[in-house]
């Protein structure tokens, strides 16, 4: 048996803090690995996931993870070789998931909408050996992966919210193919607690995409504080693997180990829903896969399946609350939890939202790919303080300090500064980039580069978000990414992007454009020219024309001024 070891963080005890909960937590020496097993043979006969009409329970779950790792070892993947996970939300993204950390690989997920240049431009970083893809975005990664590393291409098949035809290129193997005849166990593997789970893409606090190096220790320490912080269990190990264990306080606990039910919306791809969806697979969570959001499905599968907890982003819930006045006699009393992220939620809805869903505790919490997922959190329970605009107090055995810009040094509460971040889930830097890891990991402390501060009983409060990052229904949107495509445009000589606020989706990019000495294009094109290589979310959605841009005398640009334009009513840039 591997020695539990206790957290060696030094944390600063907070004012505030639930009376129902340790401070601090032990992180048993696991695997991702680890915990889907003990989900297996906790939960064995349960319902796991549901896409339609088709189920896998827990055990099938792992026992199809176990082939797809059998299938990889003998199309040569070997351990710690990169494997990308391209896929939607289905009923296969878990045991394609599971598979690869059980070959002894490392997982690359990615947004299976990525623009080519985008995709390849990973393939190539990573060094990627094989991916795990869907028929519906083959086309992309296909020639993404020309003259690439990656040899190996899986296809899992088409599912009820997630169709498609099955044409696959001739050198594709299925995922059917892939799992045949091969064993229901798991291989033997030397991965341990301190190799590469994840290769997660972020753009980090500068805008330029890089993969965060996610260990498997970090992806179990984040999970454990979800487990002890939601769900009132200790994760452990004994000779068996992994373990939980109840608290004898924390009844009240949002998510009951085994006898809860989720619907999930948000992309699995991204770090945020993929931790959650590892912390409530460890708790025997029933994850209901919805498709496509709609709000008013959503409501219904809620309704249909007794969800117990969902998360998701304000834009989510702005759709639920206004589908929810023509909800009629739907109940509700099945849901206990509403966690929201991605962006703060705003007074009004969060009140709507209680009324809609009057049994729930709604949570309000943040987190960055950096710090794995999840850095604070409101409490759980209904005694639990919660102040408003609050991201709740940082989790077990996680420490927050706000330092002056210039100086470095530590701020007082209520005093406005960079905030930086320290606790097991802080992960191992960037692949391959030593002088971004240097810059922002410093002596086991990550600076976030998110402006906050935090009140004298200990809650942390964001104010600005780092470098200029907006929030478009959710997803992060980086200037700097879209500024660097419009200036390759022949007849644009510079280009800002700020936000536009809008309630229902946070912000979108609005566009500040130099044209260049003679040049001829109009608003509509350069629209469509970012659009064409960018996701959806990240395209710019008005566009000014300008003879300069202002800056201060050290030619830095005054976006403030920008933003002010951005957003005066009325503003019909197209």
């Amino acid at each position: 048996m591997t020695t539990v070891t206790e957290s060696t963080t030094p944390v600063v005890e907070q004012g505030y803090w639930p009376h129902q909960l340790p401070r601090h937590l032990e992180y048993p020496a696991l695997t991702v690995g680890d915990l889907n097993e003990y989900a297996a043979r906790a939960y064995s006969d349960r319902v796991g996931v549901r896409d339609g009409d088709a189920t896998l329970t827990f055990a099938e779950i792992h026992a199809h993870a176990c082939q797809v790792a059998h299938g990889l070892r003998s199309a040569g993947v070997r351990e710690r070789d990169v494997v990308v996970l391209h896929q939607p939300n289905s009923l296969w993204f878990l045991p394609c998931y599971y598979g690869i950390l059980l070959a002894g690989a490392t997982v690359a997920p990615t947004n299976p909408l990525h623009p080519v240049a985008g995709l390849r431009a990973q393939i190539e970083e990573t060094g990627a050996v094989a991916a795990l893809s869907h028929p519906q975005h083959l086309a992309l990664l296909e020639e993404a992966r020309q003259g690439t590393a990656l040899r190996t291409l899986v296809v899992a098949p088409g599912t009820d919210v997630a169709p498609a035809s099955e044409d696959l290129p001739a050198d594709a193997v299925t995922l059917a193919g892939l799992m045949a005849g091969q064993p229901t166990t798991r291989p033997e593997t030397t991965t341990g607690p301190d190799d590469l789970a994840h290769l997660a893409y972020t753009g980090g606090t500068t805008g330029v995409p890089k993969a965060v190096r996610v260990l498997h220790r970090n992806v179990v320490s984040n999970v454990a504080q979800m487990a002890g912080w939601r769900a009132g269990h200790i994760l452990g190990q004994d000779d068996h693997g992994a373990t939980l264990r109840p608290l004898p306080d924390a009844a009240e606990a949002g998510v009951v180990p085994g006898d809860s039910v989720t619907v999930v919306v948000s992309p699995m791809f991204h770090a945020h829903a993929l931790i959650n969806a590892s912390f409530l697979h460890l708790c025997g969570t029933r994850q209901v896969l919805s498709g496509r959001f709609d709000p008013q499905r959503m409501l219904g599968l809620i309704e249909r399946e007794r969800a117990t907890y969902i998360t998701g982003s304000p834009t989510m819930w702005h759709a639920l609350v206004g589908a929810g006045e023509n909800a009629g006699a739907r109940e509700f009393t099945s849901l206990r939890v509403v966690s929201s992220g991605a962006a703060p939620i705003d007074l009004p809805t969060m009140e709507a939202l209680q009324e809609l869903f009057p049994s729930t505790v709604i949570l309000e919490g943040y987190g960055l790919t950096e710090g794995t997922c999840l850095v604070s959190v409101g409490p759980i329970f209904r005694d639990g303080r919660t102040k408003p605009g609050a991201v709740g107090v940082p989790i077990f055995d996680t420490e927050v300090e706000i330092r002056a810009g210039l100086t470095g040094e530590p701020l007082g509460p209520g005093e406005r500064g960079e905030l930086w971040v320290r606790g097991p889930q802080v992960t191992d830097g960037y692949f391959e980039r030593p002088e971004a890891t240097a810059q922002q990991f410093v002596d086991g402390w990550l600076d976030t580069g998110d402006i906050a501060y935090v009140d004298e009983d200990g809650f942390l409060f964001i104010c600005d978000r780092a470098k200029d990052m907006l929030i478009y229904k959710g997803y992060n949107v980086y200037p700097r990414e879209l500024e660097d495509l419009l200036v390759t445009h022949p007849d644009v000589d510079g280009a800002a992007v700020v936000g536009r606020d809008l309630t229902a989706v946070g912000q979108e990019p609005v566009a500040f454009v130099v044209p260049a000495a003679g040049g001829q294009v109009d608003a509509a094109e350069l629209m469509a020219y970012v659009a064409e290589r960018v996701l959806p979310y990240k395209k710019v959605r008005a566009v000014h024309f300008v003879d300069r841009l202002p800056s201060n005398p050290a030619g830095k640009i005054l976006k403030t001024e920008l933003r002010a334009i951005a957003n005066e009513p009325g503003d019909t840039h197209a």
